[in-house]
């Protein structure tokens, strides 16, 4: 898969830039974790189970940290499409190797694929081999803790935040996704 993608980036003149992609559903119903209080004091949360939704489609570059993230409202082979164009106009010089899951969305085979984009497929049931993942826990982690939203746009809102923030600190994104084996291809 990666030897083939190097031979079309090398007949297209680009370097090859291998991203693991997956998108993530963010909305209204919260999780509570644990937190830091004071001794003594019992800390309040707010609980909410409103069934609003956003999707966000994210794609990391492990090698050199680069990211890409784009709020969407479904999760469907469309929008899998903006997102693949989305990442060939950000790395124009670049031939796009994106290893994807086997989710339906991503069997685009019907679309035509932005010419400098490549898809590959991980195992079926290995969730664990896609750095996108630990990003997802990151983020959820860091920008979603024990937080309960107003309206779905507040989600939104909160999304763009962190997607901003991931993709503006290439060395974090490097930091969860750098995995030695993905690296060393």
């Amino acid at each position: 898969m990666v030897e083939d993608a190097r031979l079309e980036a090398k007949e297209q003149d680009k370097e090859l830039k291998i991203f693991f992609q997956d998108e993530a559903r963010f909305g209204r119903i919260d999780s509570l974790r644990r937190c830091w209080a004071p001794k003594g004091i019992r800390p309040l949360l707010k609980k909410q189970i409103v069934r609003e939704y956003t999707y966000c489609f994210g794609a990391v570059s492990p090698s050199d940290g680069d990211s890409c993230f784009l709020v969407l409202p479904k999760l469907n082979q469309n929008w899998m499409m903006v997102m693949l164009e989305e990442m060939a106009e950000r790395y124009p010089n670049n031939y796009l190797l994106v290893v994807c899951d086997g989710a339906s969305a991503h069997n685009i085979e019907e679309y035509r694929l932005p010419s400098n984009v490549r898809l590959a497929s991980l195992p079926p049931y290995s969730p664990q081999l896609n750095p996108q993942e630990n990003m997802w826990d990151d983020m959820r982690e860091k920008f979603f803790h024990n937080i309960a939203f107003n309206s779905l746009d507040a989600v939104e809102d909160r999304l763009v935040t962190a997607c901003n923030h991931y993709e503006g600190n290439p060395a974090i994104v490097k930091s969860i996704s750098g995995w030695d084996w993905i690296v060393s291809c």
